[in-house]
């Protein structure tokens, strides 16, 4: 089953805009996330209709990152994405005649609904000003420089 990465990958573009002094287009950003430039305007319209980065079209446009670090959530940006299901596993029929399934059913969707509190809420607790402090250590150790056209190049 082919996992939904659209969480990972929007905080990685969001933290690379970050980095940077000016617009970055959506192939530059496309290049760096080995995907399509046309996957990366649909992913930045939903955050751009949320506030959290700018576009400018024309020469020397891109997207530019709109908003504080320090007051966004990884929370905020999971329900920018239309709060994607967290889990791939479920029951597996939604309303089995049988008893057994109808126990085995409820004993799950509970567990899964407090699975996913605990997890909506830990991710309201991580900002992407954090997210951009553990880069920067993560650098400093490494030591270099951040070029968003030949950080990710092979």
């Amino acid at each position: 089953m082919k996992r939904d990465s659209r969480l990972s990958g929007v905080l990685h573009i969001l933290l690379h805009l970050a980095e940077q002094n000016g617009p970055v287009t959506s192939e530059v950003l496309a290049r760096a996330m080995a995907t399509n430039p046309v996957v990366i305007r649909r992913i930045m319209a939903d955050l751009r209709d949320q506030g959290y980065v700018r576009s400018e079209k024309g020469h020397g446009g891109g997207w530019t990152l709109t908003c504080d670090l320090s007051a966004v959530t990884l929370r905020d940006i999971y329900t920018a994405l239309g709060s994607p299901s967290l889990f791939a596993i479920g029951n597996r029929t939604e309303s089995p005649g049988c008893l057994v399934e109808q126990a085995v059913n409820a004993a799950l969707d509970q567990t899964f609904r407090d699975a996913e509190a605990l997890l909506v809420s830990r991710l309201g607790e991580v900002t992407l000003a954090m997210l951009s402090a553990d880069f920067h250590r993560r650098l400093v150790t490494r030591g270099g420089s951040h070029d968003l056209e030949t950080v990710h190049a092979s």
